[in-house]
């Protein structure tokens, strides 16, 4: 059985960011991400290698201003297009968790495909900026992803003192979760829920 494609691209523009997105589920991990924030460009990059997911990503935001904007809404385009590309969400695996360590970092993340968005976050609290990107952003594309995704998402900073290292950790682990949840399983028919749709 040949399974279509499944990709999405999407643009939003609002009155702080234009942001042009495209997503490939089925992909090998390339990557080209421009959102003026270098810091942000490595973890997305992250995120599509470990992930094994195609993203392109073009991003203009009034980072003059903060971050916030440009990392918020990225998530949110983000999000939206993981709904898109995952359609009716058939034969998907729909959970996934992963460990990842970096140095002294360890992250866990659980992803369920499910439809009802929500974010559960651990960190420590008080880690310093990395450079000029806040620490605290990391929970806000997080759960920029999960509400506009439509996934349940648990986000675990197990341990680390390296602002860098648990940032890096949490989206290497997000990328491999997500690479599991949609990925399909040939023993699964139809969606994977009792309700018959998610």
């Amino acid at each position: 059985m040949t399974i279509p494609a499944r990709s999405a691209s999407l643009e939003r523009t609002t009155g702080e960011t234009r942001i042009n997105l495209s997503l490939s589920l089925d992909g090998e991990g390339q990557s080209d991400i421009r959102t003026g924030i270098p810091f942000f460009d490595h973890m997305l990059t992250l995120l599509s290698r470990h992930g094994l997911l195609d993203l392109e990503i073009a991003a203009k935001g009034d980072i003059e201003v903060d971050y916030h904007h440009t990392v918020e809404d990225v998530g949110i385009t983000l999000g939206q297009a993981l709904a898109k590309a995952l359609g009716d969400k058939s034969r998907i695996r729909r959970y996934g968790h992963a460990y990842v360590p970096m140095d002294e970092a360890l992250a866990r993340v659980v992803v369920d495909c499910s439809g009802r968005p929500f974010l559960a976050y651990e960190a420590p609290r008080g880690v310093e900026a990395i450079g000029l990107f806040p620490f605290q952003l990391v929970e806000e594309f997080l759960r920029a992803v999960a509400v506009n995704a439509g996934l349940t998402l648990h986000v675990s900073i197990l341990s680390g003192r390296d602002a860098h290292h648990m940032a890096e950790a949490v989206f290497k682990a997000l990328g491999r979760a997500l690479d599991i949840a949609v990925s399909h399983d040939d023993r699964v028919k139809g969606i994977p829920s009792t309700k018959g749709v998610l």
